[in-house]
């Protein structure tokens, strides 16, 4: 079953719910995977798709992580609640061991040493973890190996 037909009927049964938040997530999803398909003037691959739910995720990270230094925490209850029916349909992410484990290997195959490789062991480790690690993460675990 295609990322669509989850988010319809999903849509379809929050409507029966009456479940006002994972309307608002559903709706918003399906909006923005619609909008990047007539950007991009094709139908949309899984990659795409998967682009579109992170896009998201990070949205509403970066969201709870200003209202939390605003000290606005109902607003940061609201997104998190938010932020937790979007992870259901965002891919599973991978362990920092499974991510640090990439990034050694990466790091062997490239011979880097030192923080002047920082560039190219994140440049060739991304593309192994896009969509399935946080590129945080992987930023802090190569900073930590390249040290």
């Amino acid at each position: 079953m295609s990322l669509n037909e989850i988010l319809t009927s999903d849509l379809k049964q929050a409507m029966k719910d009456h479940d006002k938040v994972k309307l608002t997530v559903v709706r918003t999803l399906k909006s923005n995977l619609n909008n990047e398909k007539l950007s991009l003037g094709r139908d949309l691959t899984e990659d795409d798709e998967i682009a579109v739910v992170n896009r998201e995720v990070k949205q509403h990270k970066d969201s709870i992580k200003e209202f939390t230094e605003g000290n606005r925490e109902d607003l940061v209850t609201e997104e998190q609640t938010q932020l937790d029916v979007l992870m259901n349909y965002a891919p599973k992410q991978m362990s920092e061991l499974e991510i640090q484990q990439i990034i050694d290997e990466t790091i062997n195959n490239l011979g880097a040493s030192s923080m002047s490789d920082f560039g190219k062991v994140m440049g060739a480790s991304m593309p192994k973890l896009k969509g399935k690690a946080d590129g945080d993460v992987v930023k802090s675990l190569v900073k930590k190996a390249l040290n």
